[in-house]
Formats: C-alpha cells, sequence, structure tokens
C-alpha cells in the first residue's frame, strides 16, 4: 500500500467547509490502496469549530501534529472579534475603525503569504524526517492557507519528493486579497510565491475550470480538476418545512450580496399577500453586517431568521427540510471559478437551488448538468421574479420539488478514485 503525506491547516476539531474535502479525501483513500497520514498544527487558531468532524476521521489514521505560532494569537488580545472575522475572511469595507484598518494592513504586508507563514520553517525540518522514517516519496500540500504550499516547496527543493499542489481557492485573484491594503511589493512577492509553486509542484490540482484556466497561463505543469463534493449521510427524513423557507448554509461575506435578490423578494411580498404570510429567509451562519443591512433596508427584516453558527449534522438537517437553497458569490470576474463547498451537499439534499453570481460562474454548468436549480446573475430582475412566482406556486399546489440527475459524480468516492488516479 503506497503511503501518502498530506499538509493541511485545517483538520477536526475545525468547522466550516475548509476542513470537509482533505477530510473526506482521508476517508477513502485506504479504498484504493493508499495509506494517508496526516501532518497538522498542534495549536491552531480556528476561527469555528464543529467536534461532529471528529468521529469522521478513519480510525487508525496516523496523524502528526506540529506546534505552530500565529500572530493572530497576539493580535486577539487588541480586539478578539475582529481578529476572529479577518482571519475567516470578513472583511467589512464599510466603517473600518482605525484598528481594523492597522490590522488589515499588518496582515496583507508583514505576512506574506499568510499569518500561518511561522509553520513553514519548522514542519520543512519535522517532515523531513517523517517522510525517512515512514518511507513516504508523496506529499500533498491544501490551501488556502497557501504558506501550507511553502511547506511542500520546501520539501521539493530539499528531498526532491513527488508533490502534488491542492488549491480550494485561488491565491492571488481571491475576493478579499484587494481588501488587504497591499503595497506593490507585497503584491509582486505573493505573485512571484503563486507562480513558484505553481510552476515546482509536480501536479496541481484545483477545485474548478476557472481556475484551471486561470493557472494553466502560470505554468506547464499538469492541473487537474477534483472539484469538492458531497458524501452520504444518514438524516433522519422529516417533513419539508411548512412555511416557504429560502435557507442560506454558512456564512454570507461581504461582497455575497445579491441586492437584485433582496429587491424582488421585497416586491413579491408588496404584491403577494400569500408570499408575504408564509415566506421565511433563514441565514445559518455568520453574516456579514453589510449583507444585514442592505437586506433591512429592502424591508426583509420581520422575514429574516438568522440562525447563526450549527453543527455539521444540523446544517444538514435543515438543507433537506428546506423548500429553496440559496447559493451565493461575489460579483466579479475573480469569482467565476469559486465553487462553494455547501453546493454539492445541496445537490444531495435535492432541493431546489437558487444561484447567484457573476457572469460566467462555473457553478452554472454544474446546476444546467444536474438539472438541480437555476442560476442568475446580479444584474437579472425580471428572469428571477418569474422563477420564484413559479415556485411558490408549485410549493401551493402540488408541492415543490426537483428532479436532478447525474449527482453520483460529485460524490466524495468518486472523486477520491480521481485523486488515487493522479496519485
Amino acid at each position: 500500500m503506497k503511503k501518502v503525506l498530506i499538509i493541511t491547516y485545517y483538520w477536526p476539531p475545525a468547522g466550516g467547509p475548509g476542513v470537509q474535502r482533505w477530510l473526506k479525501f482521508v476517508k477513502y483513500l485506504r479504498d484504493f490502496n493508499i495509506e494517508p497520514i496526516v501532518f497538522i498544527p498542534e495549536n491552531p487558531n480556528y476561527p469555528i469549530t464543529d467536534a461532529a468532524f471528529l468521529k469522521e476521521v478513519p480510525e487508525g489514521i496516523k496523524i502528526i501534529q506540529q506546534p505552530i505560532f500565529e500572530p493572530y494569537q497576539l493580535a486577539s488580545f487588541l480586539s478578539s472579534k475582529k481578529t476572529k472575522r479577518i482571519s475567516s475572511g470578513i472583511i467589512q469595507t464599510k466603517n473600518q475603525s482605525t484598528l481594523e484598518k492597522i490590522l488589515l494592513w499588518i496582515r496583507g504586508n508583514l505576512f506574506i503569504p499568510d499569518a500561518r507563514k511561522y509553520w513553514i520553517k519548522p514542519s520543512v525540518k519535522a517532515i523531513a524526517n517523517i517522510l525517512q522514517q515512514e518511507s513516504i516519496d508523496t506529499v500533498i500540500t491544501t490551501g488556502p492557507p497557501h504558506s501550507v504550499h511553502l511547506i511542500g516547496l520546501g520539501l521539493k527543493e530539499k528531498l526532491g519528493v513527488t508533490w502534488l499542489a491542492d488549491f480550494r481557492d485561488p491565491w492571488t485573484t481571491i475576493g478579499y486579497h484587494k481588501k488587504l491594503k497591499l503595497t506593490e511589493g507585497a503584491k509582486r512577492k505573493h505573485k512571484f510565491l503563486e507562480k513558484r509553486v505553481l510552476n515546482v509542484a509536480d501536479h496541481v490540482i484545483v477545485t474548478s475550470p476557472s481556475t484551471k484556466s486561470e493557472f494553466q497561463a502560470l505554468t506547464q505543469q499538469p492541473i487537474s480538476v477534483i472539484t469538492n463534493g458531497f458524501d452520504e449521510y444518514h438524516i433522519t427524513e422529516q417533513p419539508l418545512d411548512k412555511e416557504f423557507t429560502m435557507v442560506h448554509i454558512g456564512s454570507l461575506l461581504t461582497g455575497r450580496n445579491p441586492e437584485n435578490l433582496w429587491r424582488v423578494l421585497s416586491e413579491i411580498i408588496s404584491e403577494n399577500i400569500a408570499f408575504k404570510k408564509i415566506f421565511k429567509l433563514r441565514l445559518v451562519g455568520v453574516v456579514s453586517k453589510d449583507v444585514l443591512e442592505t437586506i433591512y433596508a429592502y424591508k426583509l427584516r420581520p422575514f429574516v431568521d438568522l440562525v447563526g453558527y450549527v453543527s455539521h449534522d444540523a446544517a444538514l438537517q435543515l438543507q433537506k427540510q428546506s423548500q429553496v437553497l440559496l447559493l451565493t458569490e461575489i460579483n466579479a470576474k475573480e469569482t467565476q471559478g469559486i465553487i462553494p463547498g455547501k453546493l454539492f451537499e445541496y445537490l444531495a439534499a435535492k432541493r431546489p437551488i437558487l444561484a447567484i453570481g457573476p457572469r460566467n460562474w462555473d457553478v452554472s454548468a454544474i446546476l444546467e448538468d444536474t438539472n438541480a436549480g437555476k442560476t442568475f446573475e446580479y444584474t437579472d430582475d425580471l428572469r428571477l421574479k418569474e422563477l420564484l412566482l413559479e415556485w411558490f406556486n408549485n410549493y401551493q399546489n402540488s408541492g415543490l420539488e426537483i428532479y436532478s440527475t447525474n449527482i453520483d459524480t460529485y460524490s466524495r468516492r468518486e472523486l477520491t478514485r480521481k485523486l488515487a488516479a493522479i496519485i
């Protein structure tokens, strides 16, 4: 059985979508004659945690921990709320305090590529010994944080190991990158490191076709698309919500703010008494202040149910109960290749998906292929309104259903099969 070392920052009990991709790969790799060994930080500063993921770690998997120093730990003494928000990617664009501006400048310019940079050198040293002891010749790094890729770079240069670099998100074109108040020197350093990783890694793995196209302009190394996916969970079946619920699961960050949806919902509520009586917008997870202010500006406050963060199990249950599942992404060319991990669990829930994002968003092709929902741009009002009224009419009459197809190609086990072939 071939051994591989997987280097990741996010691992249970970390919560959120970042932990799930490699937790699931590790779960199924043994089915394809590959034994994963996982290298993680010993004392990480996770923005959110979810102890439920701990029970999904396969029995007998060897996990090696290396201490990490993170500047967030020091900054939190100044403002724990602000540093936690920044570390989880929520960057307010309005009414930033002087402290928040300073923290952003420090984060963007002094900690390149990110605040986990101090984990690189000690990890390279520790892993060099591990590879020899375990007879491992293949390492896999996954980012963000992209400092993890610099561990892979160090190992490749020092030992010549086979190195696979997995990008769950892009590097310099990620939505929040422009908000970090980067100097020109810092921008150049980010781009230099990005290009170096892409050209030294033996194989690059990305989660979307758009990211593959972006990286192909920077490297001649082989690039494969392995999207995120869904796992089979045994969720107790419950009746659908009696209200006409539109549910968003996960962080609704600054910029993921589809004003046309809030406007259309406000119009329908003012025009349709039946809709007004039974509509509910349920937001599960952290919601940016900017987004809430926009929602409330359209007089939707009475219809909003702010649930906050829930366990993964609870989120899965909410998805299956919902009438409509909402998916949003920042309206920018740079986000065309962002396919939120929650999309695939939405597919597994088999509820209608309403997706609002940028033009030529990679999500559109997936929804068309699976017949699981509809995608709209931020400027699309009329068709959006027509679809919502159509779905509401179905809900009132025979019940709102979706008849999706081709979903199995996005199961975690099938995606692991593709990864195993690369390894």
